[in-house]
């Protein structure tokens, strides 16, 4: 450990009295004198942080834009992986957000130059992130398989070869395929339905090679929320299944965005069942050569498959958001029981034909693993658990997803009961300076807390526009859209708070205007910024970009935000409204403050941007709120009404 610290310690000294010693080195003396502005704010923050790594506590940390936070958490998680050897984790908002640490002139690179430090930084990827031989063999007799030749003819020689693999070699990464399509990429890409641990070519899968990679790491790992998340979902499991966690022993966790967690654990407390899914799993179960009672039962599961389905579509209300409320009547408890009954008869018929070998042991073994956690689910739908259940509708696809468990309690019991450092970093996470909303949301009972502002001078840099419009006058607004992007001549990031928004005006923005629109779902989001940041006179249209998007300079110097981003009347904040005593106040305002910020928060990256922000809301929005809103601006607005 000692010869890995850019200190030494002698024995009359600790670790944590040689750090601090070297982190005010760094920021009074090394980093001034490479260039680095002199910042209070991120000087503050760095002490702050020292309490929480030496008490292994929760911290929610608080700190505006440009304060320099990532360096200051990128420090303490490599230090104390070192003094602990073990890795530190950072757990970015989104997959997107993992490629911006990681990039040539990131911070991590910044730290590495200035400090005379060899960073051994991994990333560790979701699964859908990855390439999935199996099913890119199959697209090979596929009529559109014109469109992924080329990912096949550039595989690395390995993955045809039968020999041993002579050299690690990284490949099949997402961000590898920039041009596809997220459509096109999900009929190559990893599913539940791979049934990775028995797959021939597992060990040649760049999947598991990454894996295998990241592991290793000596200082940091680098992860997405939805990853981290999972790796805690999936850990016991795992091991009694004899497999390694997603994730190694780590030393520390920083949850960049980390307002932005807990829509990553209810993503990964739920079980999906898809109607697709179900329906492809059975009808290739049908191409073997099974009994015909086991083909007679497959047939009636098909049926009942899309009958349930139907039926939850039919009793399913729109709420906002893609999570739609089920109405749990006789009808849809007794179509999900016919459902239920149908396929554990599969199931006992399968054991049957796995003893005749007439079913590719491959094939059995997904069918089985699938039916067994689609029965789980519908017996928990069934029941009157604590948890939530939605539909979603999607692509064609249709979803049922229960969350078993609430957020609040298994974080409390499955995460914070270790006792490590959990690092909380955003520039937004309370509401004039109380913790409590986030602290809550996330079970967090016992934690430390600071905030420190933006050194930026917004005055001098941002003009917000508030334009009030009549409720549902939406060519009025799309019309306000066209010619503020027109007066910034592009350079403009348009926030959506749902698809049915960002639909709505996306003809006339693509008819109406003389740049070229960027539409978050039409490619791969990072390489839509990327495109974005690089092409100046553009504009880029969005739903989920609220956050973590770091444009500095001339590429964007307009943000609109369509609509004031309140939360969706969906099942997931219907229950968090029905624990409080008072639901506006207490869920739906503090949300949409919180989002409402980290929007603006898009604007200025650095000390030379400037802009504007435009923010457009209905009339009637009543006076307290409106005030609010205001509270929470970083300069004073600019007020009109539009007729």
């Amino acid at each position: 450990m000692q010869n890995r610290l850019p200190f030494t310690i002698s024995k009359s000294e600790t670790f944590y009295e040689k750090f601090s010693e070297w982190i005010g080195d760094v920021f009074y003396e090394i980093l001034p004198e490479a260039g680095f502005e002199l910042r209070d704010e991120q000087i503050y923050m760095a002490f702050q942080l020292e309490k929480a790594f030496k008490d292994r506590r929760i911290m929610f940390a608080e700190a505006g834009v440009g304060t320099g936070k990532t360096i200051v958490y990128l420090l303490y998680a490599i230090m104390y992986a070192r003094y602990t050897n073990r890795p530190g984790v950072i757990a970015c908002a989104d997959e997107t957000l993992i490629e911006q640490l990681v990039k040539k002139e990131g911070d991590i690179t910044k730290l590495e130059q200035v400090l005379g430090l060899q960073i051994d930084v991994r990333l560790a990827k979701s699964q859908d992130q990855y390439l999935c031989l199996k099913k890119l063999d199959h697209m090979r007799d596929a009529d559109d398989f014109d469109e992924t030749a080329s990912i096949y003819e550039q595989l690395p020689d390995f993955v045809h070869m039968t020999g041993s693999m002579q050299k690690f070699e990284k490949y099949g990464d997402r961000k590898d395929y920039p041009s596809l399509s997220d459509e096109t990429w999900r009929k190559i890409s990893w599913d539940p339905l791979q049934d990775c641990f028995s797959c021939d070519k597992r060990h040649r899968c760049g999947l598991t090679l990454n894996r295998e990679y990241y592991r290793h790491s000596k200082d940091l790992i680098i992860c997405s929320h939805d990853f981290y998340m999972e790796h805690i979902w999936t850990k016991n499991a795992r091991i009694r299944e004899g497999q390694l966690p997603l994730l190694p022993e780590h030393s520390s966790v920083v949850f960049d965005e980390g307002h932005l967690l807990e829509y990553a654990a209810q993503k990964a407390l739920s079980y999906r069942f898809t109607d697709y899914t179900l329906e492809n799993l059975l009808t290739r179960l049908m191409e073997n050569d099974v009994r015909e009672k086991t083909l007679h039962t497959i047939e009636k599961a098909l049926c009942e498959n899309e009958v349930f389905f139907d039926t939850i579509a039919q009793f399913s209300t729109n709420t906002g958001s893609e999570k739609q409320a089920i109405q749990k009547n006789a009808i849809v408890i007794q179509h999900c029981s016919r459902l239920l009954t149908t396929l554990q008869e599969l199931e006992e018929e399968l054991v049957f034909e796995s003893e005749l070998y007439v079913i590719n042991e491959y094939d059995l073994k997904i069918v089985e693993e699938y039916l067994d956690q689609i029965t789980y689910s519908l017996s928990l739908f069934l029941q009157d658990i604590k948890g939530i259940s939605w539909f979603e509708q999607q692509g064609g696809e249709r979803t049922l997803v229960i969350m078993p468990r609430m957020v609040e309690e298994f974080m409390s019991e499955e995460v914070f009961s270790n006792k490590k450092p959990y690092i909380f970093s955003s520039a937004t996470l309370s509401n004039q300076k109380n913790f409590d909303y986030i602290a809550t949301s996330l079970g967090a009972s016992d934690y430390l807390s600071f905030s420190v502002d933006s050194p930026f001078d917004y005055d001098e840099k941002m003009k917000i526009f508030v334009t009030k419009f009549k409720e549902g006058n939406n060519d009025k607004k799309i019309h306000y859209l066209i010619e503020n992007i027109r007066q910034s001549e592009g350079r403009a990031l348009v926030l959506f708070n749902n698809k049915e928004e960002m639909e709505l005006v996306k003809e006339r923005l693509k008819t109406e205007l003389p740049y070229t629109i960027y539409f978050e779902g039409d490619e791969e989001i990072s390489n839509l910024v990327s495109k974005f940041q690089n092409e100046e006179q553009s504009v880029l249209c969005s739903i989920h970009l609220w956050e973590g998007l770091d444009i500095p300079g001339r590429s964007l110097e307009n943000v609109l935000i369509y609509s004031l981003p309140f939360p969706p009347n969906d099942p997931v904040f219907t229950a968090k409204r029905e624990g409080v005593t008072d639901p506006f106040s207490e869920v739906d305002l503090p949300y949409m403050l919180l989002r409402l910020r980290q929007g603006i928060g898009r604007l200025i990256r650095s000390e030379k941007d400037q802009g504007t922000i435009h923010i457009l809301m209905d009339k009637n929005i009543e006076s307290d709120i409106v005030e609010k809103i205001f509270d929470v601006l970083p300069t004073c607005p600019v007020v009109n009404e539009i007729e």
